[in-house]
């Protein structure tokens, strides 16, 4: 059995439906996973079965997180904020650490593992340097560099590693039990992981719209640690 993989997805309010782009669904099945769509639920019970069936999470991008959940003020600059799905994934994150399960966040995914944790955002990037890049998705428009004793490091095998970027919000203080692994050369953080044993990372890019090598190790050591989870 390949291990299924549950992905999180955005809902469009106006006409009542949910979506997700195909690049996270190509990816995973590449990497010989089988994606499952987890739409937002507000039952407690709901979140706990989806965890019953999936080996492994996707905490796929979208909208900003609403900044009551590490205690800001909304700034002029918030972009639209869907509250079922902000409630959905940090409840699902809390159930994601209880049960050890591997979880990769991508870009809004990463900071909500980090709020789930704890930790803050920046709610807008005023630096130096452009993170959301007006040019086609898969291409790289950044360098990074990561940490040589982490998870990441691990999994892509490189200290220094150019990606796509289409973000304003990032991690500012990582929460409980995360460390940062790798930043952009402005400082922003472009991943955390957890510090523990439990297989989590966040990145702050979409690998998952990238054609790189370096990509697609992320997303096939998802599932390699997520069929081991199913044995």
């Amino acid at each position: 059995m390949h291990p299924i993989i549950g992905i999180t997805c955005s809902k469009n309010c106006q006409d009542s439906s949910y979506y997700l782009k195909d690049y996270y669904i190509t990816s995973v099945q590449q990497a010989g996973g089988i994606p499952v769509l987890l739409p937002p639920s507000d039952e407690t019970e709901a979140i706990a079965e989806y965890l019953k069936f999936c080996q492994g999470i996707i905490l796929s991008g979208g909208g900003d997180v609403d900044p009551v959940y590490w205690g800001e003020l909304p700034g002029p600059e918030l972009g639209e904020i869907d509250p079922q799905r902000d409630q959905f994934e940090l409840q699902l994150v809390e159930l994601i650490m209880e049960n050890d399960m591997p979880v990769l966040g991508i870009c809004r995914g990463c900071q909500v593992l980090n709020i789930a944790c704890g930790g803050s955002i920046i709610g807008d990037l005023q630096t130096g340097l452009s993170h959301r890049q007006n040019a086609p998705r898969d291409y790289p428009f950044h360098d990074i560099v990561v940490e040589k004793a982490s998870l990441l490091h691990e999994v892509i095998s490189v200290n220094r590693l150019r990606v796509n970027s289409f973000h304003h919000q990032a991690v500012r203080v990582p929460g409980k039990g995360l460390r940062i692994s790798a930043w952009a050369a402005d400082g922003t953080v472009e991943a955390i992981e957890g510090i523990e044993k439990q297989w989590l990372l966040g990145v702050q890019w979409h690998p998952e719209s990238m054609t790189d090598e370096f990509s697609v190790r992320l997303f096939h050591a998802l599932v390699t640690v997520a069929e081991k989870n199913q044995r």
